[in-house]
């Protein structure tokens, strides 16, 4: 049995495998490595200037010659909607307080501090055509703008509806694919005229749904009944997980943490190990890095947070907290507060590899279980 699907027609790729666009982690050589081995690389882009963003295409165009993908963010509102209306200080307001919060974290803990990678984005943008403050409307409007300019072979809208720019991605031959994480939101998504979708259920690493994978992935094959291909995503970190996924109705599967632990992957070695030392209990759902639910492996900042009885900030105003306290902690390879993102399969790597071989493995185990799975009938 050969791992094939319509989802390899539509991306011309050879396994329905694609590297989940996780921001910092999936970066152009391990993009372009996912896509050398036969699978869809997708450059996790959200925090990327729009010059940045443009470097990293035309890296990446110079490493692999295979179709490729950019993923970025396009929430309708960066704010999350139970701040609006609500009496009590604003966000702003609130900010010193938890940036004093943060410094006392950082002498307590003894990291010295360090420019944020928040500030340095903030910087780069000044320099660059576009100064919009990062995670606002103009600035992930002018992310598009690049990714259109570059006619990407791929789009994912990590977070919310690309339907408003899909016109013009079509016009270039652009794949436009969405992440979802309940059914009225592929019911929203599939209306718009995307051709591929990404349930991500619960066990996911980063952003992801309140419903688990083994549920989402049916469920929101049923509603879209076929109109286009579902790609299973959320805790799938074998080749048992892509057989699961896809008997379940996915035609494809949007891997993260396998990711990870991999040569190529664009985060420190500290990590790594926290991953392949790690196992199935060690994350939790939080909001204590980016102002939305993100599903991280457990530290000692997002003990803290919870401890003091704060309330995490929305984004854009939580990374501005968080992010100086995590960049200077990886600094020191800190590897007990600035561990990162994964999800919960996590248990399931062992080593740190090449990304072309982590391919063959997902793929020899998918093929595998899906021929094992025949003996049942």
């Amino acid at each position: 049995m050969t791992l094939h699907s319509r989802v390899c027609e539509i991306l011309g790729i050879k396994y329905p495998i694609l590297l989940a666009g996780m921001g910092g982690a999936s970066v152009p050589r391990l993009a372009a490595a996912v896509s050398n081995a036969g699978g869809l690389g997708v450059l996790g882009a959200a925090a990327c200037s729009p010059d940045q963003l443009r470097e990293w295409i035309r890296e990446t165009r110079s490493l692999t010659d295979k179709p490729f993908g950019v993923d970025t963010l396009l929430p309708a509102s960066v704010r999350r909607e139970a701040y609006k209306g609500k009496a009590g200080p604003s966000p702003m307001d609130l900010l010193p307080e938890y940036q004093k919060f943060a410094q006392d974290f950082m002498k307590k803990e003894n990291i010295p501090p360090l420019k944020s990678r928040a500030r340095e984005s903030e910087e780069a943008q000044r320099s660059s055509k576009s100064n919009a403050p990062l995670f606002s409307k103009e600035f992930f409007e002018a992310q598009m703008e690049v990714v259109v300019e570059e006619r990407v072979p791929v789009y994912a809208a990590g977070l919310g509806n690309p339907g408003p720019w899909l016109d013009r991605l079509h016009a270039n031959g652009t794949k436009v694919m969405a992440v979802v994480g309940a059914v009225k939101h592929a019911l929203q998504v599939v209306n718009s005229g995307i051709d591929l979708i990404v349930a991500q259920g619960h066990d996911g690493g980063g952003h992801n749904s309140p419903i688990g994978t083994m549920a989402l992935i049916p469920q929101v094959v049923d509603a879209v009944a076929g109109r286009i291909p579902v790609l299973g995503a959320g805790g799938i970190s074998d080749g048992r997980g892509i057989a699961a996924a896809m008997m379940l109705g996915a035609e494809g599967a949007w891997i993260g943490t396998a990711f990870l632990a991999t040569d190529e992957a664009g985060i420190e070695d500290f990590q790594k190990e926290a991953i392949v030392e790690s196992g199935d209990g060690d994350t939790l759902v939080s909001r204590t890095v980016t102002g939305k639910p993100a599903r991280i492996i457990r530290n000692k900042w997002s003990e803290a947070f919870v401890a003091a009885g704060l309330e995490p900030l929305p984004m854009p105003f939580q990374p501005m907290v968080a992010m100086p306290v995590l960049a200077a902690a990886a600094a020191v390879k800190r590897k007990d507060i600035a561990p990162g993102f994964a999800g919960q399969g996590m248990g399931l790597i062992h080593k740190v590899k090449p990304a072309a071989e982590v391919m063959a493995d997902l793929v020899k185990s998918a093929e595998s279980s899906l021929s094992r799975a025949n003996i049942y009938l």
